[in-house]
């Protein structure tokens, strides 16, 4: 089968990426084999192919937001059969007996595994997962559509919920891609107001198109106060602005798993008047069912820019340099 991989984790100017060709993989008793129609690309990828996250296996496949159709089944599956659509998002594995997963925090687990980081991901023809860790998808989008959903769509939902947002409150978005643009329609089908501030004005341009109260630049004021802010730019400078742009008893929830260094906070400033700052670690599988039921029951519009298999790189490339509209992905199947 052709895949890619990362054959040398480096700045993506030098092509960490590479094809490959590739044996069928074989599904373990409990996993299924399965037919990639595409693969959304995360920011994640990108950091496992520049390194920032250190490589857990060689030459590894990236790709954790997978869209695709059963061809076989382990003897031990249950919940799915040949031919059903199918969906493949970065959690693939936790071990269910330590104290995270016993409290239902298996996002936490330390024996957890990644699809793409851990396991060979969705930049490929075929790929395998655990039975227990796909996704039905819901009916209504297309498979391009589906695939953002499947990362970009549940972290940003995960960090909804960490920034408890109160009910109709005031809600700052700090970064618009294919995370954001989706978090934003949650938040707004909730009756909450959105602000966004992103340093990109086709972003803006989206965000307002979206519903969005406002779209100012990445380190403006917001309008108003902020209840919750969620960061989803990878830029560590803007934590205290975020923090800075709360109300009283705000959270500021950062979601991604790569965050450059945050400078120095003043506690005054910044952390008073009970001002809450979390991070966000992937999501469990209840994060990632109820994400779906809600996208079931609310038809979100899904931005996304189409890359052909052949040319994955130009799309880790152009993500990385912001060249991307909404959410960027990989048509694998012809």
């Amino acid at each position: 089968m052709g895949a890619w991989v990362v054959e040398a984790p480096g700045p993506v100017e030098r092509g960490p990426l590479s094809p490959r060709d590739l044996p069928l993989p074989r599904a373990a008793d409990d996993e299924l084999l399965v037919r990639v129609s595409v693969c959304g690309v995360c920011r994640t990828d990108l950091h496992v192919a520049e390194g920032d996250l250190p490589p857990h296996r060689p030459a590894v496949v990236p790709g954790h937001e997978v869209v695709g159709r059963v061809v076989a089944a382990g003897g031990a599956t249950t919940g799915f059969g040949e031919g059903d659509r199918v969906g493949i998002a970065w959690l693939r594995r936790t071990c269910q007996q330590c104290a995270y997963c016993r409290r239902g925090r298996e996002n936490l687990c330390p024996n957890s595994r990644y699809t793409g980081w851990d396991a060979d991901g969705g930049y490929a023809e075929y790929t395998t997962v655990p039975a227990d860790y796909a996704y039905h998808l819901p009916d209504g989008y297309s498979d391009e559509e589906a695939a953002p959903l499947l990362c970009a769509g549940l972290i940003g939902y995960r960090a909804w919920l960490r920034a408890q947002l109160p009910e109709g409150g005031r809600l700052g978005i700090y970064g618009f891609g294919a995370s954001a643009h989706l978090t934003a329609q949650v938040a707004m089908a909730c009756g909450a107001t959105v602000h966004v501030l992103t340093r990109s004005e086709q972003a803006r341009e989206l965000a307002l198109g979206l519903g969005a109260a406002s779209a100012r630049g990445a380190a403006d004021r917001p309008p108003e106060p902020l209840d919750s802010a969620v960061l989803f730019a990878p830029v560590g400078e803007l934590v205290p602005v975020a923090l800075e742009a709360l109300d009283r008893g705000g959270t500021l929830a950062v979601a991604g798993i790569h965050l450059t260094d945050v400078p120095p906070l003043n506690y005054q400033r910044h952390l008073f008047s009970e001002r809450n700052l979390c991070s966000v670690t992937a999501n469990t599988r209840q994060d990632g069912q109820e994400f779906l039921r809600f996208a079931a029951r609310h038809r979100m519009r899904v931005t996304t820019t189409a890359y052909p298999f052949a040319e994955a790189d130009r799309a880790l490339e152009d993500l990385a340099r912001d060249r991307v509209h909404g959410a960027a992905v990989i048509r694998v199947a012809a």
